[in-house]
């Protein structure tokens, strides 16, 4: 069991740990996804090859000395999304950034390391979806009696008796979890149970659609196998339409990288 993990990376917290997983590496892997080796400058800020099997080209640009802006186009191949990552070193390790819906196509990653340099990929993702559950959760937050009760239905699990046999994923619905269901457990939780029918996925996605969003989200990752997970709502889920896709990768886009500037704060 493991507590489920909101889609987006908390940036600053893995930055050190990939520094310090670079520095340990004595052996690595060279010319993932393309990238220019050309000296990232704030004079030639872009980096990367129009080259990427997935058709999707990412771009970025450092509009402060801290943030980078990234930009992508070609993103029309039918994917359910794509996987923003990065990492302080050309051949990784990885980190994901965020799970994105194919409507969005520019992202910004601020308030980062000055004098770093950030490399950056995209990763296609595709797998059908559930039918989609409505919840409408109850005004207000949490009561004394809510916090004091057990969460012990908040991590993700892999209960065999909602798996079927499993089929590999097809976009034409084949593998799709099934029987989706929403358990209001307080003002600010909800239990999800449905039935995995995948045989080769590479995780799950909770995804919403809330009111003042016209498409669905990704909002949690979990892992292969998992078919129930709680999740503790953001003010804007109080009310939202859920459903689970089962997933699996598909192409990477090319490689970009920058160098940040120097800190202008305080």
């Amino acid at each position: 069991m493991s507590v489920p993990v909101r889609v987006a990376a908390p940036t600053a917290l893995v930055l050190a740990l990939l520094l310090a997983l670079s520095a340990c590496s004595a052996t690595r892997t060279t010319g993932e996804g393309g990238a220019d080796r050309r000296p990232a400058t704030a004079r030639h800020p872009v980096a990367g090859k129009a080259d990427a099997a997935s058709g999707v080209v990412l771009r970025a640009e450092r509009t402060t000395p801290t943030d980078i802006d990234l930009r992508w186009q070609g993103s029309g191949s039918g994917a359910s999304g794509h996987v923003l990552e990065f990492a302080t070193e050309e051949s990784g390790p990885y980190t994901v950034l965020q799970y994105l819906p194919p409507s969005v196509t520019n992202y910004r990653h601020p308030d980062l390391m000055p004098n770093t340099t950030f490399f950056y990929r995209l990763r296609d993702f595709d797998g059908p979806v559930s039918e989609p559950v409505s919840v409408t959760l109850p005004k207000g937050e949490l009561t004394a009696a809510d916090e004091d009760s057990s969460h012990d239905w908040l991590p993700a699990r892999k209960d065999p008796k909602r798996t079927a046999p499993g089929r590999p994923l097809r976009s034409t619905g084949a593998g799709a979890p099934t029987g989706l269901k929403a358990a209001v457990k307080h003002a600010n939780g909800i239990l999800f149970t449905w039935t995995d029918h995948a045989s080769d996925e590479a995780g799950f996605l909770l995804e919403a659609r809330t009111r003042t969003r016209s498409a669905y989200e990704p909002v949690v990752v979990l892992d292969p196998d998992v078919n129930s997970t709680g999740l503790i709502t953001l003010p804007t889920e109080k009310e939202a339409s859920y459903r689970v896709r089962a997933f699996t990768y598909g192409e990477r886009s090319n490689v970009v990288r920058l160098t940040t500037g120097e800190s202008t704060g305080p």
